[in-house]
């Protein structure tokens, strides 16, 4: 079984104001800890590619694509596309690009070889991303992206995506609301941002959990044990994707849950039993919130040692 470690250096060129949470370091403090470890020698690297346009169009807008581009900014600094905190930069879409990509590229992956995972360490995130919107730091939604280049491009019937970041993904619930091949799991500190998630909608089937705030890892773990896992028995994915926000670590101040490496692991371990029942073992998992630097170091590798 191969777990590959999905990445790109473009990454790092999206660039935020000063004391934005969405930051490069970031990414330099998954690959720390993922030394610091020794989880780096058991995982095998990958350089993401940039996804296409045909593959951002089965998910967002061509008018929604043409905006972005035209939002760039030229040289240094970095511009409000959303009117709040999500922000764009010189390089921000190659960064975008290749976040996508990796999803596209690990999706691959772990098709031509069942039992394998991957794990996309990539920025922006993706999946406040609407089909028409960036929001909530996203620009491109990865996921989604990733989702239906399965459905399209490998004939899949039925995807799943568990989203246990703390904040709803609202963006992917959105694009595939009307898509029954397409599972969407989540569980959101609520009543919180993007304050959407919890309102029963018509639409294809799909198991929102709210958690109020202060909830720990006994409440996340019943959620995901008695709501997650009979609807994901019940569908029976060929393929799991995982949006990976480990922004609800009790250290992450961003929010209001007491979430910690353990219940990451325990979650992971589930999840990875759930696709080795119905998806030969395939998962692949993207890298959403978490902006304590520590915490996130050190979440992403009992993640990924949980995938091992």
């Amino acid at each position: 079984m191969a777990l590959y470690f999905i990445s790109h250096p473009d990454c790092l060129q999206h660039l935020t104001p000063a004391h934005h949470p969405e930051r490069p370091r970031r990414l330099s403090a998954i690959n720390d800890q993922l030394i610091t470890s020794g989880v780096d020698s058991w995982v095998h690297h990958r350089e993401a590619p940039r996804a296409t346009r045909e593959q951002l169009l089965r998910v967002h807008s061509a008018a929604y694509l043409d905006e972005l581009s035209r939002e760039v900014p030229a040289g240094e600094g970095a511009v409000c596309v959303d009117g709040g905190d999500t922000f764009m930069s010189e390089h921000s879409l190659e960064a975008a690009g290749r976040a996508a990509g990796a999803v596209v590229m690990g999706v691959d992956l772990v098709m031509s070889e069942p039992g394998s995972a991957a794990f996309c360490a990539v920025r922006p995130p993706g999946h406040h991303a609407t089909r028409d919107r960036a929001m909530g730091f996203c620009l491109y939604n990865n996921i989604a992206v990733g989702a239906a280049h399965g459905l399209h491009s490998h004939g899949l019937e039925r995807v799943a995506i568990v989203d246990f970041d703390v904040h709803h993904g609202n963006g992917t619930d959105d694009i595939f609301l009307h898509e029954p091949r397409v599972l969407f799991c989540s569980t959101f500190q609520h009543p919180f941002y993007p304050h959407e998630g919890a309102e029963a909608r018509d639409g294809a089937p799909r198991v929102n959990v709210p958690l109020p705030a202060g909830t720990r890892g006994e409440g996340f773990r019943a959620a995901v044990r008695e709501q997650w896992l009979p609807a994901l028995d019940a569908f029976r994915p060929q393929l799991l994707l995982i949006s990976a926000g480990f922004d609800g670590h009790l250290e992450d101040d961003m929010a209001g849950l007491g979430l910690v490496e353990a219940d990451y692991e325990w979650v992971t371990r589930e999840l990875r039993a759930l696709a080795g029942r119905h998806a030969e073992g395939r998962i692949v998992s993207t890298l959403e919130g978490g902006y304590a630097l520590s915490a996130l170091g050190r979440s992403v590798v009992a993640h990924l040692k949980a995938l091992l």
